[in-house]
This record gives C-alpha cells, sequence and structure tokens, in this order.
C-alpha cells in the first residue's frame, strides 16, 4: 500500500486503445481543493488521463488499462460502482450539453434519479447549484424555459450546475470554455477560482494562459507521458524539463 497523499493517487498507470499505448507509467498525486490544470499538444494523453479519473474511458470497447487510482484512498477499480464514482465525479466537457428540458429539470434530473422526489427539497437544491454556478441571478424568473434557450455560456454554466446538484466532490472539466467567447470565458474561470473552495477541480485546456491564469498546479502531457507535474508557476517559469519549457515557448505544439 503506497504512502502517498492527495484526493486522487495515481500509480504506474498505463492505457490502451487496442494496440496504440495512450498513456505510459503515470503516476500523479492530485491535492484536494485546488484547480490542477492537464496541458500539452492535442493526442498527447490529457483528455484519456482526464476520462480515466472517473471510468469514462470504460465505455470504449478496446480500451483498457492497468495501475491503481484511488479516490481518498479507495480503489477506483475496487468495490466501487462506476455509478458511485461518477456521482462523486463530475464531468463537464467541451461542448455544452443540456438536456432538450428547462432549466429546472436540467439541474433536477440527477438527483430526482437518485431518488429526491420532495419538490421543496428539490426547489431549494436547484436554486443553490445555480447559485453555485454564478447563474441564478440570470435564470431565476425562468426556471420553466428551455435550456437550449440559453445563451452558449449560460448552458455551460447550466451544465457546471447540474453537475454540483450531484454533490461531487471532484469536477473534471474537458476543455470548458474552448466553444465559448472571451466574456463567457472569463465567467466560467471566475467561477472556477470560486469553486475549488468546496471541490478539487482538475481542467485540460489548449489555452497555456488559461491554465497560467487559473491553476494552483500544472500537468504536462506528451506522447502519453507526464512529462511535469508541479506548481503552476514553477511550470511556466522554471521548468525543470527541456520538453517543457519548449512547449512553453511555443518551439512546438
Amino acid at each position: 500500500m503506497s504512502n502517498r497523499e492527495g484526493k486522487f493517487v495515481v500509480e504506474d498507470l498505463n492505457l490502451w486503445y487496442g494496440d496504440f499505448q495512450a498513456l505510459k507509467d503515470i503516476n500523479m498525486d492530485i491535492p484536494n481543493k485546488e484547480i490542477i490544470a492537464c496541458i500539452g499538444p492535442s493526442g498527447c494523453g490529457k483528455s484519456t488521463f482526464l476520462r480515466n479519473l472517473n471510468r469514462m474511458n470504460d465505455l470504449i470497447d478496446i480500451c483498457r488499462w492497468d495501475g491503481r487510482i484511488t479516490i481518498d484512498g479507495e480503489d477506483i477499480m475496487g468495490e466501487m460502482d462506476a455509478t458511485e464514482l461518477r456521482t462523486r465525479v463530475g464531468m463537464v466537457f467541451q461542448k455544452p450539453n443540456p438536456f432538450p428540458m428547462s432549466i429546472f429539470d436540467n439541474v433536477a434530473y440527477g438527483p430526482k434519479m437518485q431518488g429526491l422526489k420532495d419538490k421543496a427539497n428539490l426547489s431549494e437544491l436547484v436554486e443553490m447549484s445555480l447559485k453555485k454556478a454564478a447563474l441564478w441571478d440570470e435564470v431565476k424568473d425562468r426556471l420553466k424555459k428551455s435550456a437550449l434557450g440559453l445563451s452558449g455560456g449560460q448552458q455551460q454554466r447550466l451544465c457546471i450546475a447540474r453537475t454540483i446538484a450531484m454533490e461531487p466532490e471532484v469536477i473534471l472539466m474537458d476543455e470548458p470554455t474552448s466553444a465559448l467567447d472571451p466574456i463567457a470565458t472569463k465567467k466560467i474561470e471566475e467561477l472556477m477560482e470560486e469553486l475549488k473552495k468546496d471541490y478539487t477541480i482538475i481542467i485540460v485546456t489548449h489555452a497555456m494562459h488559461q491554465a497560467a491564469r487559473i491553476s494552483d498546479k500544472t500537468a504536462f502531457f506528451l506522447l502519453g507521458e507526464l512529462i511535469e507535474f508541479g506548481e503552476t508557476h514553477q511550470i511556466f517559469h522554471e521548468p525543470k524539463m527541456q520538453q517543457t519549457a519548449d512547449y512553453i515557448h511555443g518551439r512546438f505544439g
């Protein structure tokens, strides 16, 4: 048993899609209630790594992996059910994906599926989740209107509210602002800063300036390997590995 500590502890993680090895010997201790940014060129394995933290890769037939990942010391492949894991580790995707239903029902959907039927409790949970997602003031007078009528940035914050409603411990974000304009992006970044008071946030981003702005620690992936992981200021200003320096300074990628 390892003595390493973290919200997540990743040990000797290898992952294959068929014969192609997408992740190679990844070791990482992810602390609680910080923002962790995963950077690297396209195809380097950062989104694959993110999806493995809540076993989304289990849904891909040709995917297999070995090694060990624990959350608060519990092996995510041991006794833990994948549905339980995905409740504890929520995910926000690159493109906003609200359900074709009302704003209220989008946020209430998960808790309802888990058996929460009391209308007063549901209403309270929906309001709390929308407030935490910095969306309540914009939508409180149209909760029964379709979520599809919201702007792209509002839809993404709604998806964050939908994740929060499940009361996760960790929120994974796979390029959550890449489809948004700069104003909406700024709102999401400000929201992440607020959310890290209550959640561990792990974000995959192509925008290095975004990683530099909002993250506490940064992981640099290249060709399936974790090249360097450390404090964001150190990674961007005093990288230990030449490959990191080359990527940060735009020499490739």
